[in-house]
């Protein structure tokens, strides 16, 4: 197995983009339609993204409505946005769905905080994993030592960006969920 610097790049860009979404996910106190992303709906015998199923708009700021498609997935729609999790109470009218943002109080934003600090470091410990596979792939390779060196560093200092950008997309979110 050769050095591949993008490779490395790539898995670790991998890494801050699957925080990226899982920081969309959490709730703010503002309405956002990435927020509903999560949800699955049991329709028509499997589970499918709510994306797939209505349109999801933010009429308001502090409110959500999803136009479901099928007038008969309503209430599976409805039953799926309350058990996600999300605390959310949908109220069906009609076709339509509307989810009221409600406001975060502090143990919730602290509770949120929390969770974005597990994301944040479930990342880092990817970003590791991959830092530590190409230093493997260094060591194992028949190189001379100050290009070996060379190579490592180059990891190294990939690894140092990418974990600056998770502690400052962490920063942002924490300051986020703190300030609404």
């Amino acid at each position: 197995m050769t050095y591949d610097k993008n490779d490395i790049k790539r898995r670790m860009d991998g890494a801050v983009d699957t925080l990226h979404k899982e920081f969309s996910g959490l709730r703010t106190g503002r309405a956002s339609a990435s927020l509903l992303d999560p949800v699955s709906v049991d329709v028509y015998g499997s589970k499918m993204p709510l994306n797939q199923i209505g349109t999801v708009s933010v009429p308001e700021p502090r409110m959500l409505t999803v136009q479901v498609w099928d007038s008969g997935n309503v209430k599976a729609v409805e039953k799926a946005i309350r058990d996600a999790g999300l605390g959310l109470n949908p109220m069906p009218e009609g076709s339509n769905i509307r989810i009221p943002i409600p406001d975060l109080n502090e143990e919730r934003r602290a509770e949120l905080t929390k969770v974005a600090g597990k994301y944040a470091e479930s990342s880092r410990i990817s970003v590791r994993n991959v830092r530590r596979d190409g230093m493997d792939t260094i060591k194992k390779a028949d190189l001379p030592e100050d290009e070996a060196k060379r190579l490592e560093a180059e990891v190294q200092k990939l690894t140092d960006d990418t974990i600056k950008s998770i502690d400052q997309m962490l920063a942002d979110k924490e300051k986020d969920i703190m300030t609404v």
